[in-house]
C-alpha cells in the first residue's frame, strides 16, 4: 500500500493538470525510497520501476497500460488488471499474496535503487526514444513551462553542457 503522502502528491499533480506519468513517478520515487530504507529489495531499477507503476495504477492515476509495440502482453494483461482495480473501486488484496511478494523483494539486492542502476535505466530508456518522440517531448516541454519556466532552463542547460565530462575531453584535444 503506497503511503498516503505518496497519494496526496500524486493527487496534487492531477490537480495541477500534470500528466498520468508525472503523478506515477511519485509512486516510483516511493519505491526507491523504500529500497534504499530496506524495506524491501530489486532485481534492477527497471522492476522498481514497474512496482511503482503497478501501484500508481491500483492507486486510481489514470496511466493506460503500454501499447502492442511497447511491452509483452503479459505485462500489458497485468498493467490492464491494474488499471481496471484502481477505477473499480474493489480494493481488496490478498494478505497471503502479499506477504510472499514481500518476502521475495525482502531477498533481492538494494543497489536497483543506487544512482548508477538508476542512470543506466535512464540512459537506456532515453535511447530507445526516436528522433520525432524527443521533439514531441520537447514541444510540450515549451507550451507547458512557459515564459518564466524556460527563462530558467536556458542557464540550466549550459550549467550541463560545461559539466558534462565528454565536453571537458573535448577542450582538452583542442587546446594542445
Amino acid at each position: 500500500m503506497p503511503d498516503p503522502s505518496t497519494i496526496k502528491r500524486a493527487r496534487n499533480d492531477e490537480r495541477e493538470g500534470k500528466s498520468p506519468s508525472t503523478q506515477a513517478g511519485e509512486f516510483v520515487r516511493e519505491e526507491f525510497h523504500h529500497i534504499r530504507a530496506g524495506k524491501h529489495g530489486a532485481r534492477s531499477a527497471r522492476q522498481a520501476i514497474a512496482i511503482g507503476l503497478s501501484k500508481a495504477r491500483r492507486a486510481g492515476v489514470k496511466l493506460p497500460p503500454p501499447s502492442a509495440g511497447r511491452a509483452s502482453s503479459k505485462v500489458r494483461r497485468q498493467a490492464a488488471q491494474d488499471h481496471e482495480r484502481g477505477h473499480s473501486g474493489n480494493g481488496q488484496v490478498s494478505g497471503r499474496r502479499s506477504h510472499a511478494v514481500l518476502g521475495a523483494l525482502k531477498r533481492e539486492g538494494h543497489a536497483a535503487a543506487s544512482a548508477r542502476a538508476i542512470s543506466r535505466q535512464t540512459h537506456a530508456a532515453a535511447r530507445r526514444r526516436t528522433s520525432s518522440e524527443r521533439s514531441t517531448a520537447a514541444h510540450k516541454a515549451v507550451l507547458t513551462k512557459g515564459r518564466a519556466g524556460l527563462s530558467a532552463m536556458g542557464p540550466k542547460a549550459a550549467r550541463t553542457r560545461m559539466a558534462s565530462p565528454a565536453k571537458k575531453d573535448r577542450q582538452k584535444v583542442s587546446t594542445h
